[in-house]
């Protein structure tokens, strides 16, 4: 009887350590960037620096013919910098990633493959269950970048935009205090002689910073209100300098806003922002003053504000000039644009060294923060609650 030979060889058969997992290394994106067809949206993801870096390390990158031109990049500078320009807007949405600054719309959806990843932005309080639905039946990966975390815990794309909009709504109140915009002629600016312009900045967050910022160094006289005593003590050590602050007490608001020049508000709520300024506080305020509700995309936090757009961005109520326009930073859309693509280049850049998507969120926490669909898997608990989907923890998907 012969003997029977085992498969293995005796040193095959003795205990081994244990192999940790290497992940695949460098892979190649191919990224499609579609013209964004969003009302009064001129913003694009990448810049053609940006698409020069990310080619340059051997990506593909294929634009829609005129997706820059609402910020003013050619098609030729977008050419040059080596991104492949069509037509084709199906082409596009054919691509393996898809970029965009706004989510896309059911139609475009259709046009995707399955097993696509799409980062973009999501807008959850815009959004419909039909757009989770699509996603999920196309099993599409979906990042949105207002969720995506950096290494401190901020979100960094909305940081960026917020910086754009606070610093936007002082030069916008700038302009709409000049005679010719029925304002109420004064200037910003700390003339000799003449008192400063005074500005209330209602919220002590980003947006509320930098319009502080902005104002402060024009020479105006500025007043925060936030009921957070925290954000009131961090705003004035980010500035440098002793502020007016006070928590929101309807009583020290009404004088201060009898007092303004100009009010500026940003003041965000869970689901919708908090109405603080009544009509009433409205009507005692000066004639030819101005509002800017940089809150105006969660309902605003003014009681007489009425959402408004770029082409015509203001209305007069109470002899009040209110400014609601929701999308700020897209009146800046070429700087919005450089802010948003040096965010994602080095995101891009890192996808790729790490292999793919699926093996960035497993290392990058702040970038797992962003995922809200993993091939079709709705992963994002506040969507999920909100539309009433079932949702699973991506931690029990991915290790």
């Amino acid at each position: 009887m012969s003997k029977q030979l085992s498969p293995f060889t005796k040193q095959q058969l003795l205990p081994q350590e244990e192999t940790l997992e290497i992940f695949k290394r460098k892979g190649e994106l191919f990224i499609g960037i579609p013209k964004e067809t969003a009302y009064q949206e001129n913003r694009i993801c990448l810049t053609p620096d940006a698409v020069f870096a990310i080619v340059s390390n051997g990506h593909r990158v294929l634009l829609e013919s005129g997706a820059g031109d609402g910020a003013n990049f050619s098609d030729k500078d977008y050419s040059e910098a080596g991104a492949e320009i069509t037509k084709d807007t199906a082409k596009v949405f054919a691509c393996p990633m898809i970029l965009k600054v706004e989510p896309p719309s059911l139609e475009q959806i259709k046009m995707m493959n399955p097993q696509t990843i799409l980062i973009s932005a999501l807008q959850l309080k815009t959004q419909s269950k039909k757009y989770f639905e699509a996603m999920a039946a196309k099993r599409i990966t979906a990042l949105a970048f207002e969720f995506i975390r950096d290494a401190d815990g901020n979100y960094p794309a909305v940081k960026s935009q917020s910086e754009i909009a606070g610093t936007a709504s002082v030069l916008i109140a700038s302009e709409l205090l000049t005679d010719a915009k029925s304002g109420n002629g004064r200037m910003f600016g700390n003339i000799s002689g003449v008192p400063p312009l005074e500005v209330v900045i209602l919220g002590a967050g980003t947006v509320g910073e930098f319009a502080a910022r902005s104002s402060l160094g024009l020479g105006a006289s500025v007043k925060i209100f936030d009921n957070s005593i925290t954000k009131l003590r961090r705003i004035q050590t980010h500035l440098g300098r002793p502020l007016y602050t006070s928590t929101i007490q309807p009583k020290i608001l009404t004088k201060a806003l009898k007092r303004c020049d100009v009010v500026i508000g940003a003041v965000r709520g869970n689901n919708r922002s908090p109405i603080i300024v009544t009509e009433n506080m409205v009507q005692d305020m000066k004639k030819g003053s101005v509002i800017i509700d940089v809150s105006i995309d969660m309902g605003g936090c003014f009681e007489t504000s009425e959402v408004t757009s770029h082409k015509q961005p203001t209305f007069v109520k109470h002899n009040v000039v209110h400014y609601c326009v929701p999308n700020i930073p897209a009146r800046y859309s070429r700087t919005s644009s450089l802010s948003i693509s040096n965010i994602f280049t080095p995101y891009l850049l890192k996808i790729a060294e790490d292999g793919g998507v699926e093996n960035s969120i497993r290392f990058d926490k702040g970038l797992k923060n962003g995922l809200y669909f993993y091939h079709g898997i709705l992963t994002n608990k506040s969507v999920g609650e909100w539309f009433n989907l079932n949702y699973s923890d991506i931690n029990l998907i991915i290790f």
